[in-house]
């Protein structure tokens, strides 16, 4: 089962006036287990970072979707409920999952997440939208065992750029997958009536 995993690196970053500075950043990763994670962590930025750098910690993050816009390098974390009733119809269970969207701004962020839920066959509220500190995102590669990332359509405009977005989904969870359509769904469904 694969989770993602925020890993905090500790090293010495040169600043945009020359100066060099220690800095402790967190990055968020796709992984089996904490040793994959580290060991990936330090595949991914062994490249990118000069000199030596340390993790300092590696936490499991509870994230049920990470949607990504090409426009926005600012990550917000945002909170979302919805109530389901159980089998008997008797009970709502207020169930909460937690997504990353990048944005330029709080609004933005509001607005991306709400678009990105469109398709969710339930009312679902946006309980909390916060900053996130991630640095960057290391979702599966293809030669991963299970590849999550799903590409939103694309739609040539003329006049106006659309922002492309891709959906990053931590396979295996145990989160309530039915409550999400698929946008082939959504078209079978809406071509057979």
């Amino acid at each position: 089962m694969n989770s993602w995993f925020t890993v905090k690196v500790k090293y010495t970053k040169q600043l945009e006036n020359g100066t060099f500075k220690r800095v402790s950043e967190p990055y968020l990763l796709a992984a089996m287990t904490f040793t994959d994670a580290e060991a990936r962590i330090y595949e991914e930025l062994g490249s990118s970072i000069r000199g030596e750098f340390q993790v300092t910690g590696i936490a499991r993050t509870d994230l049920h979707d990470i949607f990504q816009y090409d426009d926005a390098e600012q990550w917000f974390k945002c909170k979302v409920t919805y109530d389901r009733i159980d089998e008997d119809g008797e009970k709502a269970k207020t169930i909460s999952q937690n997504f990353l969207v990048s944005a330029a701004h709080v609004k933005e962020a509001y607005e991306r997440i709400e678009e990105s839920l469109a398709t969710l066959m339930i009312d679902f509220n946006v309980v909390s939208i916060t900053a996130s500190p991630i640095v960057e995102i290391f979702p599966y590669r293809e030669e991963d065992v299970q590849s999550p990332v799903k590409k939103a359509p694309q739609f040539e405009e003329e006049s106006t750029h659309t922002p492309l977005r891709q959906v990053f989904s931590a396979s295996g969870t145990d989160l309530d997958e039915d409550v999400f359509l698929e946008d082939s769904e959504l078209t079978d469904e809406t071509e057979q009536a």
